[in-house]
């Protein structure tokens, strides 16, 4: 006869005390760990080829999804069932829907220079933001992302979840600023494009045929002055009077479409 599943159900298990360590930068820095949340980012880590390391799942998940439970369990190293209460615990979001992992934090990609078209962001702070630029960047064929230290932490859960299964798959680095990249870059051929409430081209005036590298600035104070002045080009856009401005994610879809358009017509 075979042996009746355990489920985790006490939430002051060392295992759930462990996970939750990974809410936070520190945890997650000090342990070297990533924290995946949801079937959609687990799909994407799975697809990526990324390895795993404790897989928690409730088994109203499993039932729901028994093709792609069979293909993760192989991959993890610890495949623990666990009840909605405990995973409720581990997971950051308010109604996780059945699944969080855990796996370790490789050194990411570094973009390469000369890039084509890239992106370089500065001491942005929302985590839903990031995550939308990188899904956005992954889908107007971004070469790579530069990320300043001050900004959010680019393994936060939420960029994670907001990158849509992205995050695997763009190159990118974090640095202490942005003046040496832009520089190099700069050096590289590579046309360094500001974003600037103050600019007096719009955005559909420049050149995107020509390699490129859009800065992007904090959601509320913009770019630094030394790196917008370091900067080939600024641009704005355009915006109805009544409207003071757009969020930083979705400004950076608007010129990286332009951008796609302007290639598309070569």
């Amino acid at each position: 006869m075979a042996a009746e599943l355990e489920i985790l159900t006490s939430k002051r298990n060392p295992l759930v005390k462990q996970l939750r360590l990974l809410h936070n930068t520190k945890g997650r820095s000090s342990s070297e760990r990533l924290l995946l949340e949801g079937t959609h980012l687990l799909e994407a880590a799975l697809q990526s080829h990324y390895e795993l390391d404790v897989v928690c799942y409730t088994l109203a998940w499993a039932q729901r999804y028994p093709e792609l439970a069979m293909a993760i369990a192989p991959q993890a190293q610890r495949w623990v069932a666990v009840s909605e209460e405990v995973l409720a615990a581990i997971a950051t979001t308010q109604t996780p829907d059945g699944i969080v992992a855990t796996a370790p934090r490789r050194p990411s990609r570094s973009p390469q220079l000369p890039c084509s078209l890239g992106v370089a962001v500065e001491t942005l702070q929302d985590p839903g933001n990031l995550g939308t630029i990188l899904r956005t960047a992954a889908a107007t064929k971004v070469d790579g992302l530069w990320l300043t230290q001050d900004s959010v932490a680019f393994d936060h859960p939420k960029v994670l979840r907001a990158s849509a299964g992205q995050w695997f798959q763009m190159p990118m680095t974090v640095s202490a600023a942005l003046l040496t990249p832009l520089q190099a870059a700069k050096a590289a051929g590579v046309q360094v494009v500001a974003t600037l409430p103050t600019a007096t081209q719009a955005h559909w005036d420049v050149d995107w045929t020509r390699p490129s590298l859009i800065v992007l600035g904090n959601e509320g104070a913009g770019l630094s002055a030394e790196v917008a002045a370091i900067a080939d080009v600024g641009v704005r856009i355009p915006l109805w009077q009544s409207v003071e401005s757009l969020n930083v994610a979705i400004s950076l879809a608007v010129i990286l479409y332009e951008a796609q358009r302007q290639r598309s017509l070569k």
